[in-house]
């Protein structure tokens, strides 16, 4: 098994008040994008579906779902080292994410109301979830001592403008895939509730039924707009972002291994589940999917990790900046190259045989 990264001490702004983790290329990241253009969206194509989607959002099947028991009651100063640590930095890299996705649909549910209602209406619920999700994680991490402050993060943390139709291939990928991660902890805890440390795993089998009615809006909205399914150009990006969700998810699990080995999940055998399934998944919204059963694709993918590790060690370590740079090519090189590999696996076309795939 690949090394994992040791979490380190959380960092305060002040007292009881977690400093937000350093921004990088794996960090949930701020978006915002061309609301004029997500306003303007012709959704005739699949409005039927739409609709249907938003009837789900509109119900609210979880607004009594996410309530603070008596088991939430009780001190958690039993969890300590790196158990502790690394439970933390999942708490905060999840509430960060869902608070992030809060604040994107709420500005597009603001910007829209005039001009497009039924989208409006589907990103307040979005938001509202979303919201929901981000204040629960961090009542959470409050029981450790610590919280984030949202409004600190809103106001200093940097916005990244994606144009919608990269917000529509990430956001539909980033609610599937963390559905298939709620789903498969949920199920492991199920099956060996010794390693639940805390209630909060209770939660995941109906909050994560959220993140799927997410996707499927998000898938609904995709296939609403041909260009992003039917074109040649579509079908490129559609491998790009396949490819680099997948990437950041080994890097993140793998570098978080304890945290798993915690709650008993094998990082290996779990990153590959999640994977796989949510590649199985993303065939009922991309005209393509990729081959993860190719004898290269994990592999390369933890060779795109091993990288990540190295310059990692080349940064804490010692020399000139002058001297890391030229460290660093190697490993940037090896990552470049296997995800370019991985890209070019020949991808399995679902388009042909839509009628059979569910």
């Amino acid at each position: 098994m690949v090394k994992s990264v040791q979490t380190p001490e959380p960092q305060l702004l002040k007292p009881g008040i977690k400093a937000p983790v350093q921004e990088t290329l794996l960090t949930p990241r701020f978006y915002t994008t061309d609301f004029d253009a997500v306003a303007n969206l012709d959704i005739s194509a699949n409005e039927t579906e739409l609709r249907a989607v938003i009837e789900e959002l509109r119900a609210d099947y979880n607004r009594h779902h996410f309530v603070r028991d008596e088991e939430f009651k009780q001190s958690w100063n039993h969890v300590q080292g790196e158990k502790r640590r690394a439970f933390i930095d999942f708490l905060e890299r999840s509430c960060t994410s869902e608070f992030s996705g809060f604040l994107l649909f709420k500005e597009l549910s603001r910007r829209l109301k005039d001009k497009n209602p039924l989208l409006a209406d589907a990103f307040n619920y979005l938001a509202r979830d979303e919201a929901r999700h981000a204040g629960f994680l961090n009542k959470s991490m409050a029981d450790f001592n610590l919280s984030l402050d949202l409004s600190y993060l809103t106001k200093h943390r940097t916005y990244t403008f994606f144009p919608p139709e990269w917000v529509i291939y990430t956001v539909y990928l980033s609610e599937k895939i963390g559905y298939w991660r709620y789903i498969l902890v949920h199920r492991h805890i199920e099956k060996h509730p010794e390693y639940q440390f805390y209630p909060l795993f209770r939660k995941f089998e109906s909050w994560c039924q959220d993140e799927n009615r997410h996707g499927d809006f998000f898938k609904a909205l995709l296939r609403s707009q041909p260009k992003l399914w039917k074109s040649w150009k579509a079908r490129l990006w559609v491998r790009f972002f396949l490819l680099t969700v997948f990437v950041t998810h080994t890097i993140t699990v793998f570098e978080r291994a304890t945290f798993y080995e915690a709650i008993g999940i094998h990082p290996r055998q779990y990153n590959n589940r999640v994977i796989q399934e949510t590649n199985n998944t993303s065939a009922g919204a991309f005209p393509l999917i990729l081959d993860t059963n190719h004898p290269d694709f994990f592999w390369r993918l933890e060779e795109c990790f091993l990288g990540t590790q190295r310059l990692a060690e080349i940064k804490e370590g010692k020399g000139s900046g002058f001297v890391k740079f030229w460290k660093k090519i190697p490993p940037m090189f090896s990552i470049f190259a296997n995800m370019l590999r991985l890209y070019l696996i020949k991808p399995i076309d679902t388009e042909s045989t839509r009628g059979t795939v569910h």
